[in-house]
């Protein structure tokens, strides 16, 4: 989980289509108004512009309220939304667009792309089936089969949301449902609910959560626990709630743990505390505190320790069973 969205909460939703108070220009080949539908519609190469927005397609309407107000912006047949600022261009495409005029809502619908531009090269890309940004409260929210492709990292969930503030920086960002954050090189993790803190840089995962880190020598170390966190400056790692540690022929268990990176930023040391475990092969010491290492690979057990070895003695011995004096 580390250094899972350092880079991307700076470019990642930035991207938010602004909506102010402003003229609403419309050009189309032609417009039409029926009173019985009580819209304007465009047809034809329509063109809209609204301060820095820009939406491109072939046929749109606009709805009027009973003020004869213009209310909602619809634009069909996969529309092309786009915004450029200095080298940075954002763009949506999805099969339908709606832009709230009251509500300053946009609204995307069927088969959504979002992608943010650094001059031409892609650097954040999101697909899902819908998408929806409302400029009033600075929460853009993503539903169905959202995904989040930045360089090398590629999360997935249900549900995404992201808070920013006035400024258009990034507060917090969720991914919901079924979330899983992939990282090239075989590192990924899985929980219920994944929270990104941008002021205490703080990345948390909530409910049946695992994470799969790829060691330098191929061999995966894997946690599993009811919580996860990762304080992003420091690069340590807690984990919390029936915690569940595999490393090769060691399998531990314990209530908390944390762990600390080598200078490399791969995981090395684990620290146990709380009553806790750990079994290699049929040996198992417990003890209130283990110091578990990657390299070399090593434990300490500390505070009434105890250790169990599983069937000792339990070849056959022509009659006698168990370990005895003799006697």
């Amino acid at each position: 989980m580390r250094k899972i969205f350092l880079a991307l909460i700076i470019t990642l939703f930035a991207m938010g289509l602004i909506v102010q108070a402003s003229d609403l220009v419309i050009e189309s080949k032609t417009q039409s108004y029926e009173e019985k539908e009580n819209k304007i519609k465009f047809d034809g190469d329509v063109k809209v512009t609204i301060d820095d927005l820009k939406v491109v397609g072939d046929y749109a309407d606009v709805s009027i309220d009973e003020n004869q107000k213009p209310d909602t912006a619809t634009f069909y047949d996969k529309p092309y939304a786009y915004e450029i600022k200095k080298n940075k261009k954002r763009e949506v495409k999805a099969n339908i667009l709606k832009l709230s005029l009251i509500t300053k809502v946009v609204k995307a619908q069927g088969d959504t792309q979002s992608i943010v531009f650094e001059g031409k090269t892609p650097i954040v890309v999101i697909n899902a089936d819908e998408q929806e940004y409302d400029t009033k409260t600075g929460i853009m929210t993503a539903n169905g089969a959202v995904t989040i492709l930045y360089k090398e990292l590629e999360t997935f969930s249900d549900k995404a949301k992201v808070k920013t503030d006035k400024n258009g920086d990034l507060k917090d960002i969720e991914l919901i449902g079924n979330a899983r954050i992939k990282q090239q090189g075989g590192n990924e993790s899985f929980a219920d609910k994944f929270l990104y803190n941008a002021g205490t840089k703080v990345l948390t995962a909530v409910g049946n959560t695992t994470s799969n880190a790829l060691m330098d020598d191929g061999t995966k170390l894997i946690l599993k626990s009811s919580r996860q966190e990762l304080i992003q400056d420091k690069n340590i790692f807690n984990a919390s709630g029936n915690v569940r540690v595999w490393y090769q022929d060691y399998y531990a268990v314990g209530p908390k743990i944390t762990v600390y990176p080598n200078k490399e930023g791969k995981p090395n040391e684990i620290y146990f505390s709380g009553r806790s475990s750990i079994t290699q092969g049929v040996r198992t010491i417990y003890a209130d505190k283990i110091r578990m290492t990657m390299k070399p690979k090593d434990f300490h057990a500390d505070g009434n320790t105890r250790t169990v070895i599983k069937n000792i003695g339990s070849g056959d011995n022509s009659g006698d069973s168990g370990i005895g004096l003799g006697l």
